[in-house]
């Protein structure tokens, strides 16, 4: 069975939200497990142990939480065994042109130094999901859609 893992740090409850529409899309790809959880509740294991890892962090000048960058910083003892895991990445900010572009990526570099597949897009919302505030239906259904990318794609990994 693939495991997806679904990591979040949310101090206002939004990126909490988006995180569990990024499960909601990720169960919609059959026999997937979904496993959420807040980062300070994520050990390492949990990182081994999933098929896919989708981080999610509100955005702090442009970059992730202090929490998330936290666990980022200790994976480094599991450096090299999250290879091939598919990765992505979502995030909620204060407003437009607020560095929520930078913070997905400073996820996504993170997975790509730990050899993790990221799973982006050809059109909008290339570096992973993203809300301004509170997210909308809209922005709700993009973290769905996340979601079922990231469990299908490790899917198909692993039946190789």
């Amino acid at each position: 069975m693939v495991k997806v893992l679904v990591i979040y740090d949310s101090k206002t409850g939004n990126t909490e939200k988006m995180a569990f529409a990024v499960a909601e899309g990720a169960k919609q790809i059959g026999t997937i497990e979904v496993v959420v959880k807040k980062v300070e509740q994520t050990s390492l294991d949990d990182l081994l142990n999933a098929d896919g890892i989708i981080m999610g962090s509100p955005t702090y000048y442009g970059q992730m939480s202090a929490k998330l960058k936290a666990l980022i910083d200790e994976s480094v003892k599991i450096h090299g065994k999250l290879e091939g895991k598919v990765g992505a990445a979502f995030t909620s900010s204060g407003g437009t042109a607020t560095g929520a572009e930078t913070t997905l990526l400073s996820i996504l570099n993170a997975m790509l130094i730990h050899g993790m597949i990221v799973q982006g897009r050809a059109n909008e919302k290339h570096y992973g999901a993203a809300a301004v505030g509170a997210p909308n239906q809209k922005d709700l259904e993009q973290c769905r859609t996340l979601g079922k990318r990231v469990a299908s794609l490790a899917t198909k990994l692993k039946e190789l």
